[in-house]
């Protein structure tokens, strides 16, 4: 029987006394071990699946199995995240994240590049400046498989249900996030929420105004002004910059297919493997620009929406490849980024160049 208080049970993230029963799910699941089983162990030993989960099994349990509390599980993410940086970017740098007070909770809103690193990187700042990390709004198209439900969950993940489609259905599933927000920041705890519903495929970050009139759903039920409930929700934008974006040829090939088919039909499990791959692959350099508070501007939804974009495209960091696709500043860059970039180019498919060449230059037209 769910407590009395727990309004948000269908949506939440877990608490600490349902750690430790989540992480015997996951070490019992076998489709969560054959995945880990399939990119961490041999081929010859992940190709027996018994053999494979087996191993997965007894490692995993022997790290993780004694774990029963959200902050403990939370420091294992962030030592996770210390090799992910080091084997998969040349750095992560941040600028702003200093003026944060420790004791704040804030609405980070960002743009979205890629579907786990994005929050991912953002608690590994917090966390590295001895600030508590954010609770992490992800959509339920990511609950395909029970396994997904069950890290989310446990990572301090709330779950957006995009799935929701009659008007009362959603008017309702969105009140309740927008409370869900306001009492998560009214108890101490920061939130991470990306600035439209799905990744910018194009490169073009922008903020959608449907996203900011959810938030606001709580304040006309306060009765507060819009711009009065947007400071107490203390917004800080950040912008994320990938010196080798995450998924950019997946991200090219839908751009493709919409453009010469008229839709993109995704796969089941697609998004999955996305994380994956965002994990796993060469970020170059990461750069995280933490805005200030905003306080002005902001006294309707689109006005809002607009402050956001400012601070998104005037702080992203432009990397080289960035400035090549645009062509621009060209005499700033040395022989050896332009030669990679070209061969970066250059190894994918050729209907697809011009795509992940927009997706690249994009943020230098913005920040003009």
């Amino acid at each position: 029987m769910a407590k009395v208080s727990d309004k948000f049970a269908d949506i939440r993230p877990y608490n600490d006394d349902e750690v430790a029963a989540s992480v015997q799910r996951l070490l019992n699941d076998d489709a969560f071990l054959s995945v880990i089983a399939e990119h961490n162990l041999p081929k010859w030993v992940a190709s027996i699946p018994l053999l494979g989960q087996f191993l997965v099994k007894r490692t995993l349990s022997k790290k993780y199995g004694a774990i029963d509390n959200v902050a403990e599980l939370q420091t294992e993410v962030a030592g996770y995240l210390d090799l992910l940086i080091q084997r998969t970017t040349r750095k992560v740098t941040f600028s702003g994240i200093d003026k944060l007070d420790k004791n704040t909770p804030y609405l980070f809103i960002s743009n979205h590049r890629d579907i786990a690193l994005d929050p991912a990187l953002i608690n590994w700042g917090l966390y590295k400046h001895d600030m508590n990390t954010v609770r992490i709004a992800i959509g339920d198209n990511l609950l395909q498989v029970p396994y997904m439900t069950e890290l989310m969950k446990l990572n301090k993940s709330f779950i957006v249900k995009r799935s929701a489609k009659a008007p009362k259905e959603m008017l309702r599933t969105l009140t309740t996030l927008s409370h869900y927000i306001y009492d998560s920041l009214e108890t101490g705890n920061s939130i991470w929420i990306a600035q439209k519903e799905g990744r910018a495929k194009d490169g073009n970050d922008f903020t959608d105004p449907a996203l900011i009139k959810m938030l606001q759903l709580h304040g006309r039920k306060l009765k507060m002004e819009f711009a009065d409930y947007v400071r107490a929700l203390k917004i800080v934008p950040v912008s994320i910059s990938y010196e080798l974006e995450p998924c950019e040829q997946a991200k090219a090939n839908e751009l493709y297919c919409k453009q010469t088919q008229g839709e993109y039909q995704k796969a089941d499990g697609e998004d999955i493997e996305s994380i994956i791959e965002g994990f796993r692959a060469n970020k170059g350099h990461v750069h995280l620009a933490f805005g200030d508070v905003i306080t002005d501007n902001c006294d309707t939804p689109d006005q809002l929406a607009t402050t956001i974009d400012e601070h998104i495209h005037r702080s992203y960091y432009l990397h080289p490849t960035n400035l090549l696709a645009a062509e621009k500043d060209l005499a700033n860059i040395n022989d050896a980024d332009k030669t990679e970039f070209a061969n970066r180019i250059a190894s994918a498919p050729s209907e697809l160049q011009s795509y992940i060449r927009q997706i690249y230059a994009t943020p230098v037209h913005n920040s003009q």
